[in-house]
């Protein structure tokens, strides 16, 4: 805990606060990222909770509770969420590291932070004073080597640029001994579940998302995938950075994915 108290005052001499009074997180510059994809996130970030729960029928809370579980994080750690969005591994996570510990949650969206932050102060969320909001970089992350006990990311590294990059500060920022844990879409290898997949996107989530106006937006989906790594590559990624040990997994029928690797 006093490692990580440490880190948290070196990290607020590093980063500024931003001068706006409606962004209520720290913030810091420059961000290497597909301009079109930062856009994205700030546009469908005020429907962004609502359709996570009609796209996947409520099953991404199960996902994402998979992936704090494999993550290790336990009472009294110093953990970071990477790509947090609207803070929902965020928020887990604050209630496995419980008052004792601390939650960093890492954003390149400024709309998803402020809607993070926003539910974070919301009476109903009274235990979620452990969590800080930054505005930042994945691939450049601004944060001391060895600063955390576990790190999420959730849904983020098929979109960054770089991905072996992403993962090589992952580990950097990382204590010995910790774990990584990664979920996002998964590129099954199989056809008939990469059809399924297909399919679902198509007939489902972009009608779905046109009743918001965002259909176009999310159209990005499948390609995304289609150029993500697959599990294996994503293991062997892991490895080539520096973790000791990578594990994938698939879930929800291979549909979705979740690497965890360990330094």
């Amino acid at each position: 805990m006093f490692i990580c108290m440490g880190m948290a005052s070196s990290l607020q001499l590093q980063l500024r606060l931003h001068p706006s009074t409606t962004r209520p997180f720290l913030r810091h510059r420059p961000i290497q990222c597909a301009s079109d994809r930062q856009t994205l996130f700030n546009r469908i970030a005020p429907v962004y909770d609502t359709l996570n729960d009609l796209l996947s029928l409520g099953q991404h809370r199960i996902w994402k509770r998979m992936a704090v579980s494999w993550s290790g994080a336990k009472p009294g750690d110093c953990v970071l969420d990477i790509c947090c969005g609207s803070g929902d591994l965020a928020f887990l996570l604050s209630h496995k590291v419980g008052s004792l510990g601390k939650v960093m949650g890492l954003d390149f969206s400024w709309e998803q932070l402020r809607i993070a932050s926003s539910r974070q102060r919301s009476p109903s969320n009274p235990c979620y004073d452990n969590i800080e909001w930054v505005e930042g970089d994945a691939l450049n992350l601004p944060f001391p080597d060895g600063s955390f006990d576990a790190i999420t990311m959730g849904y983020g590294l098929r979109n960054v640029v770089d991905k072996r990059r992403a993962l090589e500060e992952m580990r950097r920022v990382l204590k010995e001994g910790s774990k990584v844990s990664i979920l996002d879409f998964n590129k099954t290898t199989q056809p008939p579940t990469a059809a399924i997949q297909e399919w679902m996107i198509n007939n489902i989530v972009v009608p779905v998302a046109s009743g918001y106006g965002l259909s176009e937006d999310y159209k990005y989906l499948s390609k995304s995938i289609k150029e993500f790594s697959t599990g294996k590559e994503l293991e062997e990624l892991a490895l080539e950075v520096g973790f000791s040990t990578s594990t994938h997994y698939e879930i929800s029928g291979g549909l979705m994915g979740n690497l965890v690797a360990s330094r």
